[in-house]
C-alpha cells in the first residue's frame, strides 16, 4: 500500500467515524422529541439547504476525491 493509498484510507475513516457519529447524535435527538410537529427551519438552511445536508456534502466530497484521484492514476 502506498503512501497515497494510506492517506486516502486514513480520510475515508475519518469521513465514515464523523458520519456515523453525526447519524447518531441525529437519531437521539429525533428520538427525545416527543412533539407531532416539526419545528421551524431557521432561515440559514433555507436559504442554503444543499449545503446543509451532509447527504449532498458528503457526495461532493467523494465525487472530488475520485477525480483527483483519477487525475492522479492519469498522471502517474
Amino acid at each position: 500500500m502506498g503512501s497515497f493509498d494510506f492517506i486516502l484510507a486514513i480520510l475515508a475513516l475519518i469521513i465514515v467515524t464523523g458520519a456515523m457519529v453525526y447519524t447518531y447524535r441525529l437519531g437521539r435527538r429525533a428520538d427525545t422529541q416527543a412533539t407531532g410537529q416539526d419545528s421551524s427551519i431557521s432561515e440559514k438552511v433555507q436559504d442554503h439547504y444543499v449545503m446543509k445536508n451532509p447527504v449532498f456534502v458528503s457526495m461532493f466530497v467523494a465525487t472530488v476525491l475520485i477525480l483527483l484521484y483519477i487525475v492522479y492514476a492519469a498522471l502517474r
